[in-house]
C-alpha cells in the first residue's frame, strides 16, 4: 500500500485541516488557515478552534485523536478489514494511521472525509440479504477469503461495533443492516427492533428502523441528508474516553451535554434515554453509544441507537450512574439533581417510561 505523509480532513467538501505523524508515531493536527475564519471546531473539548499544531497522547487511541478515531472500524469493522488487506497480500499490522484513515476515505461515519483518498466501500443496491448474512457468519466461524470477502468489504468497510453489518440503498434511503453475531440469539435483530419501537414509545429520539425480511434489523442512516452528511462525534471521540471499558458516569455524560449543546432539553433527552437503558437492561452502553451532531452550526444530541438488553462489562452498567454500576432509581434521581435537572420532572420521566416497558 502506498505511504502516506499528510491526510487532508474535509467536512462536506470544505478542508477542514491536515494529519501528519510525529517521529513517534503521534498524530499532529491543525486547522486550515481558512477553516479558522469561517468554520466551528470537529472536536471542542480537544481540538478547539484555534491555531495552533495539536499532538495526541498515546492513549486510548493509539496516537490518535477521538474525532478520528470515530471514523476508523472497530469490531466487525477490523476483522472484515484486515482479512480483505491479507487477501491483498498487504499485512494489517503494518499500516499507520494515515492509511487507515486514507482507507476510511469518504465512507466513514459522520460527515468527515480524508485524502488521498482509498476507500471502496459504498452503499449499494442489496442483492441478497440472506445471502450476505449466511457470508459474514461464514467469515466469523473460519478464516474464510473467498469472492464474498470483497463483496463484503465493498457493503461495508468501515462501521463500527461488534456484530456484522452492511450499508444498503433501499426505498431512496442509506440503511445499516445489522446480522447476527456468534453467541447471539437467532432472534436478535427481531428483539432490536422491537426494542427501537420501544423506544420511540418512550419518547426517546429514534432513526426509522425497519425489519428486512422479517428478522434482520435495520436503521436509517442518521449522518446522512439529501443536503449532504452530518458531522457525527462521539462521548468517546468527544472526551478521548476510552469505549472498551467502564470510563464515564451518566453525571458526566449529561454535563457533557449541557456543555456542547447548551440546551436544558437535550439533556432531558439524554436522562430519558439513561432511564430507559436502566429499564431495558442495556448494560453496554460505553462511551461510543452515545454522540452528537453538529447540525445548523449547533450541536444536538444524535438520535439513539443499539438498543436493546445486554450483559454490558463484567454484568454491570459500563457507563454507571451515581457511580454505581447496578443503579437504583434513588442512583437517577440524585445525577438528575447534580447536573440541575428537576427533581420531579426527573421522576415522571422514570415513571413513565417504567410503564410504557411494562405495558409493552
Amino acid at each position: 500500500m502506498n505511504e502516506v505523509k499528510v491526510i487532508e480532513v474535509f467536512l462536506n467538501t470544505v478542508k477542514v485541516g491536515r494529519i501528519a505523524l510525529t517521529s513517534d508515531a503521534l498524530c499532529a493536527f491543525e486547522y486550515d488557515s481558512s477553516y479558522l475564519d469561517t468554520g466551528k471546531s470537529i472536536s471542542p473539548l480537544i481540538l478547539p478552534l484555534r491555531k495552533e499544531v495539536f499532538i495526541a497522547k498515546r492513549n486510548p487511541f493509539n496516537g490518535g485523536f477521538g474525532v478520528f478515531d470515530d471514523s476508523l472500524p472497530d469490531g466487525w469493522g477490523n476483522l472484515i478489514l484486515d482479512r480483505y488487506l491479507k487477501s491483498k497480500n498487504i499485512n494489517p499490522d503494518k499500516l499507520t494511521l494515515l492509511q487507515r484513515l486514507a482507507l476510511v476515505g469518504s465512507c466513514g461515519r459522520g460527515a468527515l472525509e480524508y485524502r488521498p483518498d482509498y476507500s471502496k466501500s459504498t452503499p449499494g443496491d442489496v442483492l441478497s440479504l440472506e445471502f450476505l448474512a449466511a457470508e459474514t457468519e461464514k467469515i466469523l466461524k473460519t478464516k474464510y477469503t473467498g469472492t464474498s470477502l470483497e463483496t463484503l468489504y465493498n457493503y461495508g468497510g468501515s462501521p463500527g461495533g461488534a456484530r456484522p453489518k452492511v450499508f444498503v440503498n433501499m426505498d431512496d434511503k442509506e440503511w445499516l443492516v445489522k446480522f447476527k453475531a456468534v453467541g447471539d440469539p437467532p432472534d436478535i435483530g427481531i428483539i432490536e427492533y422491537q426494542h427501537s419501537l420501544l423506544a420511540k414509545k418512550c419518547g426517546i429520539k429514534m432513526p426509522e428502523t425497519r425489519l428486512f425480511e422479517g428478522r434482520y434489523f435495520g436503521v436509517e442512516r442518521y449522518d446522512r441528508t439529501p443536503q449532504g452528511k452530518i458531522h457525527t462525534i462521539s462521548a468517546a471521540g468527544l472526551l478521548n474516553a476510552n469505549y472498551r471499558e467502564p470510563s464515564l458516569d451518566y453525571e458526566s455524560l449529561l454535563k457533557l451535554c449541557l456543555l456542547l449543546t447548551k440546551n436544558m432539553e437535550e439533556v432531558y433527552a439524554l436522562f430519558r434515554l439513561m432511564v430507559f437503558n436502566v429499564a431495558i437492561k442495556n448494560r453496554d452502553d460505553h462511551a461510543k453509544n452515545f454522540s452528537f451532531q453538529l447540525i445548523n452550526n449547533e450541536w444536538k444530541l444524535s438520535p439513539a441507537y443499539d438498543l436493546l438488553p445486554s450483559s454490558g462489562f463484567n454484568g454491570f452498567h459500563t457507563t454507571t450512574i451515581n457511580n454505581n454500576g447496578e443503579p437504583t432509581e434513588n442512583d437517577m434521581i440524585i445525577v438528575a439533581e447534580k447536573v440541575g435537572l428537576s427533581k420531579s420532572k426527573a421522576i415522571q420521566i422514570i415513571q413513565e417510561v417504567n410503564e410504557i416497558i411494562k405495558s409493552g
